[in-house]
């Protein structure tokens, strides 16, 4: 699992086409996709909190 994230944090486009549903985590179950997602939103929200403030 460590190696998807690592992957997707090097590669911003695959988290986009995800987010869009035009490619998918293959060996990934949707419920561990949502969060992978997820992980990604918080870490864009709070990056722009900090720039912010």
């Amino acid at each position: 699992m460590i190696n998807v994230i690592q992957h997707l944090e090097m590669n911003p486009d695959i988290v986009a086409l995800l987010k869009e549903q035009k490619a998918s985590l293959i060996g990934v179950s949707a419920m561990e996709q949502k969060a992978i997602l997820a992980s990604f939103e918080e870490v864009v929200s709070s990056l722009e909190v900090a720039f912010w403030n």
